[in-house]
């Protein structure tokens, strides 16, 4: 067998980033949601759902009902939550679900969420979550293509409908919490708010951000106040959480409400977002220079009775036809092999080069 030492120079790293839609059967829009009525019924319905893109008795194409994103509601205070015992106060669900994501997120358990720039941000002691299922992504959300529609059921609301993106087309660089990229929800679409041309932030007028999207976790948080908001200017929809201490607010029940109200509408797309995952390809170029690889150990080569090479013009113009390409490491331990698509002919007045890619 012969070996021949590839030179650094024979190695090319590459990055490419590759993007696809988030939700199932490669749909870009996902226009129908779905909850599981046992679920919803269920001691964990008043604090969190799993939103389908069918009915559970239901099938798109050949794939059945998929979990594709999860809502849950989190308060400081455990407003909106059954108290986990009746001697503690303020403690509840709601107020696990809120230490949970500020531990994961601000990674610091002193630390408030703002929503909004630290100078005009709005501290709050709620808000809600959406957190997109694992499945459905490889390795982090897109920024940029998020569009959300929420439509308010409510009908002394102000305000019927906004959209949401986040502000990642309106900022050089996200901001960092510990290890987490951090971009504002905006009104808006496509990373831009809509009021951008005027010098607007998309913000709220008194509420700051309508939330975070922190696309290296999946998760989406919404500012409660902003979607309380009830004002003619503020840019709220009257969602009415129910902060009540002690209590079954059920809104998880709420923004479900007002994410499907508007899918009746022909309006446009409900819920697009894309992922995003960087492909690193290592790239090795072989060559066989025209005097190397020319002859061969096939035993089809040799007679087996008299030892001669059975095709005589072999002798004075040896050929061979390489298919495989195996690489070794210093041990002669085979660690990878590349096949080609069909065998190519190499001798004294021919040279090879074959490029193999290994993706990680």
């Amino acid at each position: 067998m012969a070996f021949k030492r590839l030179d650094p120079e024979d190695f090319v790293v590459s990055s490419d980033s590759v993007t696809s839609t988030v939700w199932s059967n490669n749909s870009p829009s996902l226009n129908t949601f779905f909850t599981s009525s046992t679920q919803t019924e269920g001691s964990s319905g008043p604090y969190y759902l799993s939103i389908y893109n069918t009915s559970s008795n239901a099938t798109t194409g050949s794939s059945a009902a998929a979990v594709q994103f999860q809502i849950a509601y989190a308060n400081k205070n455990g407003g909106g939550g059954v108290n986990f015992d009746g001697s503690v106060p303020f403690v509840s669900p709601t107020t696990t679900i809120y230490g949970q994501y500020r531990t994961l997120i601000l990674e610091d358990e002193n630390s408030n969420f703002v929503w909004g720039e630290s100078s005009t941000g709005s501290a709050d002691n709620g808000f809600y979550v959406i957190s997109v299922e694992r499945a459905r992504y490889k390795q982090s959300l897109l920024p940029g293509t998020l569009n959300l529609t929420l439509k308010s059921n409510n009908t002394n609301a102000l305000a019927t409908q906004i959209q949401l993106t986040d502000n990642s087309g309106m900022v050089t660089l996200p901001t960092y919490y510990g290890t987490q990229r951090i971009y504002q929800l905006i009104s808006g679409s496509n990373g831009v708010a809509y009021d951008a041309p005027t010098g607007g932030t998309g913000f709220t007028l008194e509420s700051g951000s309508y939330g975070w999207f922190c696309p290296d976790i999946s998760t989406i948080l919404l500012n409660e106040a902003a979607l309380d908001d009830n004002t003619a200017l503020g840019g709220g929809i009257n969602l009415a959480t129910d902060t009540t201490a002690n209590s079954f607010g059920n809104n998880p029940a709420k923004l479900y409400a007002v994410m499907t109200a508007s899918l009746g509408d022909d309006n446009g797309n409900k819920f697009l977002l894309n992922s995003q995952e960087t492909i690193t390809s290592d790239y090795v170029f072989v060559r066989a220079r025209n005097s190397e690889f020319n002859y061969t150990e096939n035993p089809s080569f040799i007679s087996g009775s008299t030892g001669e090479v059975i095709y005589p013009y072999f002798i004075n113009n040896p050929q061979t036809f390489p298919t495989t390409v195996g690489m070794y490491n210093d041990s002669n331990d085979l660690i990878a092999v590349a096949k080609l698509s069909k065998p190519i002919q190499k001798d004294f007045t021919k040279e090879a080069l074959v490029r193999v890619k290994l993706d990680f």
